[in-house]
């Protein structure tokens, strides 16, 4: 099979993938996308606004929601200008270059989601653990540096993968199996040897995949030995109910993210309308199911919803 990357003269492009079988209803298919692209949007601009309107919200646990609803946010208008020109206008191409951006982006808002979440679970131990320190050890400063290192470790997570996959020839072959970039998708298209690529996506999945999720139970396994200590079962009633909204989180991202790596790993021949359900429930279903969550578990980020929302009506009368 002939081989080509980049540096050929003639332009290099993909070609997207949108529902197989059901490429005649993509019309129809667009309206649940689209809802839930206007929720997962106007959801998390609602919880930055409220948070950066309220100073009483100006605290450790809000600004760590902050940095997961930008996230979330970064992670929807990356799949969003792909998707839905496909399903709308039946757009497939996209040029090589761009791809390898959309690929940057989607992969490093994954890995920031997973950093945050593991942030969240130390914000929430120390709240629990030691309550009387929790200012003290969250400073501004100490969550500046947090949030700068989750920058950095996104970064240097798949940058690597990305020259690595850069590098290697690709076949005349171009559809990808998605309608975005995934780099278990693209690396299918290579003519070349991936071995060294697929021992660094090993690598990468063992530390977001297995490391993030240990050192959150590890968290949570230390605030249940707090909590059982507590003599009153109201007490402890209350203390996990602080980290139901941030549980649910981590099963909304963990669960699609194992099951989409089960499937590409274990599940290479099933229907293509599996991979792409999976993909869509991983990349889909956090953004839009973190601003709903908060939103419902949070009283402060309800009432803050609530009052921006009195407030545009009045000023609309």
């Amino acid at each position: 099979m002939s081989e080509v990357t980049n540096t050929t003269k003639d332009p290099f492009y993909f070609i997207l993938m949108g529902i197989p079988g059901f490429e005649a209803s993509h019309i129809w298919i667009s309206i649940p996308f689209c809802c839930l692209y206007t929720i997962s949007i106007m959801g998390n601009i609602a919880i930055l606004t409220v948070i950066r309107t309220e100073p009483s919200l100006h605290q450790p646990m809000y600004l760590f929601l902050s940095m997961l609803a930008l996230t979330d946010l970064g992670l929807t208008l990356t799949t969003l200008p792909t998707v839905m020109p496909l399903l709308w206008f039946d757009i497939r191409k996209i040029s090589f270059e761009i791809c390898f951006a959309q690929f940057f982006f989607l992969h490093g808002f994954s890995v920031m989601e997973s950093s945050v979440l593991l942030a969240m679970s130390f914000d929430r131990y120390v709240a629990i653990c030691r309550p009387l320190h929790y200012v003290t050890i969250l400073t501004s400063q100490v969550i500046g540096r947090i949030g700068l290192a989750i920058i950095c470790r996104c970064v240097l997570a798949v940058l690597p993968s990305l020259f690595l996959l850069k590098r290697l020839p690709f076949c005349r072959s171009r559809l990808l199996s998605h309608s975005y970039c995934l780099h278990q998708d693209m690396i299918r298209l290579v003519c070349g040897d991936i071995r060294f690529n697929s021992w660094y996506g090993f690598a990468l999945v063992l530390l977001i995949i297995v490391m993030d999720p240990l050192l959150i139970m590890l968290s949570y396994a230390m605030i249940l030995k707090s909590v059982l200590g507590v003599a009153s079962m109201v007490e402890r009633l209350r203390a996990l109910n602080n980290c139901l909204s941030h549980i649910l989180a981590v099963l909304v991202l963990y669960v699609p993210m194992v099951g989409l790596s089960m499937t590409h790993r274990f599940a290479k021949h099933a229907s293509p309308l599996v991979h792409i359900t999976m993909a869509n429930i991983y990349l889909l279903a956090p953004p839009v199911m973190n601003p709903i969550i908060y939103s419902v578990k949070t009283k402060q980020i309800r009432q803050g919803i609530i009052h921006l929302l009195s407030q545009r009506n009045v000023h609309l009368r």
